[in-house]
C-alpha cells in the first residue's frame, strides 16, 4: 500500500487570511483538513477558546472600575463645589481702615475686627521688581496657566520621588490665594483638589491682575501682618512703592514660612530665605550677581517698627464720624504733622513731666486745617495725651482782647494811636490790675495792645459792650462758654470766659482775611459754620488790628512784622496762648496741662510764643505778607489825628454826656478785708475813688466821716469787726457806695 502524505501546513497571506500553495486553487486542490497542529488538545482542556472571554471580562471589570472612580471623583469634585466660598473682587476684602492726609499719604492705620494689620493696597502701589521677583520665584508662568501648572505639579512629583522628599512646591500664586481665601487645609490630597479647583474657578471670575493683588493684600507675614503693605511698613518703615532689592527679597521670602522666619524673631532664618531669593534670581537672569552680592550685606531689621500715629486725636474723630468708611481722608499735611508734633513734644518736655503743648494750623485762604497736634503724645499718659487740647475749652487769657479794640475801631469810638488813661480802675464791684502790676498813665491804644495792658482792654470792653464781644465771637464759629446764665461781664475780656483753641484759631482766621469768617474743616467732621454775610469786623477794623499785631515784638531777637500775633496767659498760670497769622496761615498754641493745673512760670510770651515762631519756621518757604491797608485807612500820629480822636471816647463822651459818676475803686463790694481788729491791731481802712467831680464826702454806716477838696482817698477806723458800707458823694451829688465785712 502507499504510505501516508501528511498535509502541508497552510500559507498565511499578509492580510492574515489562510490561503493556498503557490499556483493552486481551491477547486483544483479540494478541501484541505485542518493541520493537528491546530486542532484542540484534548489535554488542554479548551484553553484556546477561553482566553478571549477572560479579556472581555477584564476589561469590563476595568472599565467598570474607571466608571465608579469618575463616578467617585466626580461626586466628590460636586460636593467640593458646592461648599467653595464665593471669589472676592479685591475691593470686597475687608481691610484696616485707614487715615490718610490731603495727598493721600498714611496717618494712621487700624486694625481689622480680629486684631489683623490688612492694609488696603494697588498693585499700582508696589514696587514693580518686587512684582517680578514674586513671579519669577512663585509661579514663572502665571500669565498662562489657568490657575494650576501641571508642569510644575509634575516636576515637584518626579524630584520627590528622587529624592524622597520636597524639593519644590507646585502650586500657583492662584493657587495660594485660593488657600488664603478658602483658609482650610491644603496637606492632603482631598485639601489640595480643593484648592485646585477653587483656583481653577478664581482663574474664571478674575483677571490675573485681580489674583495678584488678592495675594498682596492676603498674604501672610508673621504675627498680625497680613499683606505686602503692612509687612513693608512693619519691617522698613516705609511704603512698597519703592524696595531695595534685598527688601523685595524679603518679602517674596517670609509668606513661605511667615512664622520659621520672621526677623523680628529669627533673623538669620529671614537672612538665609533672602538669599535663597536672591540667588535664584541670579539664575532667573533678573538680577546680576553683584547686584544680589550687595544686597546680601544689608541689615535685616531685628524689631518691627510702630505703624504711623499722625493726628490721632483727628483720626478718632473721623473713625467716629464715620465708622463704616475704610479710608478717612483729612486736610492734614502729613510732613508738616510730623514735624509740629514732635515740636510739641520736645517743648513739652522742656516744661515739666506732667506739661501738654497743642498746635493747631489752618490755611485761612481755603479754611482747610493743616496740622492739629492735640498733645505732646498721644500715648504719654503721664501728660493726659489722650486729651484733644486744641478741642478743650479753657480760659483764653488776654488773646481777645484784638476783637475788643477793633469794635471801638469799627464804632468809630478810637484809633490806634488815640490816648487811653491804664490807671487803677473799677467797674462796678470789678477792678482789674495789669499783669505785671504796673501802671503806665496814657498810653495809645496801639502801645496797650502790644503791651497787652489789662486796664485800657476793660475800659474799652465796657464802652463797646460784653454783648457786642460774644455776639462778633460767634460769628467767626467760635463757641464761648460763659460761667453761668447771666449776661456776660467785663471779666470776659481777660479770660472770664471758656473757648478753645481751634475757636481761638477760627478768630485770628477772620482778622487775617480783613475781618470775614471762613469755615475751618478737618475732614474729620462737619465743618465750623461761620456766619454767612455777617463779618467779624468791617475791614478797616480788622487792618488796624492787624497793623497793631504786626508790631508786637517777636519773642526772641528778631524783625517785627514778619506774623501778626497775639499772646495770652490764664489766671493761676494754667494755659499759655499764643496766636497768629501771616497772608496765608494762621497758627494757634496752647500750653499748659490738660488736668488745669497751675505750671509755675508759665506764660504766653515766654512759653507758647517761640513755639508759636518755630511752628511757621516748620511750614518753610517764604511768608506770605499780610493784607495791604484797605481804603480809608489813616495812618497818622496822635498830634495829626481829628480832635474826636485824639482820645478815647467813650460813648456817653460821644453823645455829651458828663463823666461817669464817682466810683468807689477800693475795696471792691462784697470783700473780707483783715484789719488786724481780731489780733488787737487794728490799723485803718483805706478808701479810693475813682472819677466823679470833687470835692468828696465820704460816709461810713451812713455817717459821715471826711470831706477833701481833691483827694480820692481816705481812711477810716471802724469799731469793731463785722460788716460796714461806705458811701462817697461828689460835688454834683452823684454817689456809689460799697459793702464789705472786717476783721
Amino acid at each position: 500500500m502507499p504510505a501516508a502524505t501528511e498535509p502541508s501546513p497552510p500559507s498565511w497571506g499578509r492580510d492574515g487570511e489562510g490561503g493556498a500553495s503557490a499556483g493552486a486553487t481551491p477547486e483544483a486542490s479540494g478541501p484541505v483538513p485542518p493541520s493537528p497542529a491546530l486542532q484542540p488538545s484534548p489535554a488542554r482542556g479548551g484553553r484556546g477558546r477561553r482566553w478571549p472571554r477572560r479579556l472581555a471580562i477584564g476589561g469590563l471589570a476595568l472599565g467598570a472600575a474607571l466608571y465608579f472612580a469618575a463616578a467617585f471623583v466626580a461626586g466628590v469634585v460636586h460636593d467640593i463645589g458646592k461648599t467653595l466660598p464665593a471669589v472676592p473682587k479685591p475691593d470686597a476684602v475687608p481691610t484696616s481702615a485707614v487715615v490718610v492726609d490731603r495727598d493721600g499719604r498714611l496717618l494712621r492705620p487700624y486694625t481689622i475686627a480680629d486684631g489683623r494689620w490688612r492694609l488696603p493696597v494697588a498693585l499700582a502701589d508696589v514696587d514693580p521688581a518686587f512684582i517680578a521677583m514674586l513671579q519669577a520665584y512663585e509661579d514663572r508662568r502665571f500669565k498662562e496657566h489657568h490657575g494650576i501648572d501641571w508642569r510644575a505639579i509634575g516636576r515637584a512629583a518626579l524630584q520627590m520621588a528622587r529624592s524622597g522628599q520636597i524639593v519644590s512646591g507646585g502650586s500657583t500664586l492662584t493657587m495660594q490665594v485660593a488657600r488664603l481665601i478658602d483658609g482650610t487645609p491644603t496637606r492632603g490630597p482631598l485639601g489640595k483638589l480643593r484648592q485646585m479647583l477653587f483656583a481653577r474657578v478664581i482663574e474664571d471670575r478674575l483677571s490675573k491682575d485681580e489674583i495678584l493683588s488678592l495675594y498682596l493684600a492676603l498674604a501672610p507675614y508673621g504675627g498680625n501682618l497680613e499683606g505686602i503693605r503692612a509687612a513693608s511698613l512693619a519691617y522698613f518703615g516705609k511704603e512698597p512703592k519703592r524696595l531695595t532689592v534685598a527688601e523685595a527679597a524679603l518679602l517674596v521670602a517670609l509668606p513661605q514660612a511667615p512664622e520659621a522666619r520672621r526677623p523680628d524673631r529669627d533673623a538669620g532664618a529671614a537672612r538665609a530665605a533672602r538669599d535663597r531669593v536672591l540667588g535664584r534670581m541670579v539664575a532667573a537672569g533678573l538680577i546680576d550677581a553683584d547686584t544680589a552680592s550687595a544686597a546680601g550685606t544689608e541689615r535685616i531689621a531685628t524689631a518691627r517698627k510702630t505703624f504711623p500715629m499722625l493726628a490721632a486725636h483727628l483720626g478718632d474723630a473721623a473713625r467716629r464720624a464715620a465708622p463704616s468708611a475704610s479710608v478717612l481722608a483729612l486736610t492734614i499735611d502729613a510732613r508738616l504733622q510730623a514735624k509740629l508734633e514732635q515740636l510739641a513734644a520736645d517743648r513739652a518736655a522742656k516744661v515739666g513731666p506732667k506739661a501738654s503743648v497743642a498746635i493747631l494750623v489752618a490755611d485761612h485762604v481755603t479754611g482747610d486745617i493743616v496740622a492739629s497736634v492735640g498733645s505732646a503724645g498721644f500715648m504719654d499718659g503721664s501728660r493726659n495725651g489722650f486729651v484733644d487740647m486744641t478741642r478743650a475749652i479753657r480760659s483764653p487769657g488776654s488773646t481777645l482782647k484784638p476783637l475788643i479794640y477793633g469794635l471801638a475801631f469799627e464804632q468809630g469810638l478810637a484809633h490806634p494811636q488815640s490816648l487811653i488813661e491804664d490807671r487803677p480802675s473799677a467797674f462796678g464791684g470789678y477792678a482789674p490790675v495789669n499783669f505785671d502790676g504796673f501802671y503806665r498813665g496814657t498810653v495809645t491804644i496801639h502801645d496797650a495792645l502790644t503791651q497787652s495792658l489789662n486796664i485800657p482792654a476793660v475800659t474799652v470792653l465796657d464802652a463797646v459792650g460784653p454783648a457786642r464781644l460774644v455776639a462778633r465771637l460767634k460769628r467767626a464759629a467760635a463757641r464761648p462758654k460763659l460761667p453761668d446764665l447771666s449776661a456776660p461781664g467785663l471779666a470776659i475780656g481777660l479770660g472770664g470766659v471758656g473757648i478753645s483753641l481751634e475757636d481761638l484759631v477760627s478768630l485770628y482766621a477772620a482778622l487775617a482775611r480783613g475781618g470775614r469768617p471762613i469755615a475751618l474743616h478737618d475732614g474729620a467732621g462737619p465743618a465750623l459754620a461761620a456766619a454767612e454775610g455777617a463779618p467779624v469786623l468791617e475791614p478797616l477794623a480788622a487792618w488796624y488790628v492787624s497793623d497793631i499785631l504786626a508790631d508786637v515784638p517777636p519773642p526772641t531777637i528778631g524783625a517785627r512784622g514778619r506774623i501778626a500775633y497775639k499772646t495770652g496767659t490764664s489766671y493761676g498760670y494754667r494755659d499759655a496762648w499764643s496766636i497768629g497769622f501771616d497772608g496765608r496761615y494762621v497758627i494757634g498754641v496752647w500750653v499748659g496741662r490738660a488736668d488745669g493745673a497751675p505750671v509755675p512760670g508759665l506764660s504766653g510770651i515766654g512759653t507758647a510764643a517761640p513755639i508759636l515762631f518755630e511752628s511757621f519756621d516748620r511750614i518753610g518757604g517764604d511768608r506770605a505778607p499780610l493784607r495791604p491797608a484797605p481804603f480809608g485807612a489813616l495812618i497818622a500820629q496822635n498830634g495829626d489825628l481829628p480832635a474826636p480822636l485824639k482820645r478815647f471816647r467813650t460813648p456817653d463822651l460821644v453823645a455829651g454826656k458828663a463823666p461817669d459818676r464817682p466810683e468807689i475803686a477800693f475795696p471792691p463790694d462784697g470783700v473780707q478785708v483783715d484789719l488786724g481788729i481780731r489780733a488787737g491791731d487794728p490799723g485803718p481802712l483805706v478808701i479810693k475813688i475813682r472819677n466823679g467831680k470833687p470835692p468828696f464826702t465820704w460816709f461810713a454806716n451812713g455817717t459821715p466821716i471826711a470831706q477833701t477838696p481833691f483827694a480820692r482817698s481816705e481812711s477810716y477806723e471802724p469799731d469793731g469787726p463785722g460788716f460796714v458800707t461806705l458811701s462817697v458823694v461828689d460835688s454834683a451829688g452823684r454817689s456809689d457806695r460799697v459793702t464789705v465785712f472786717v476783721e
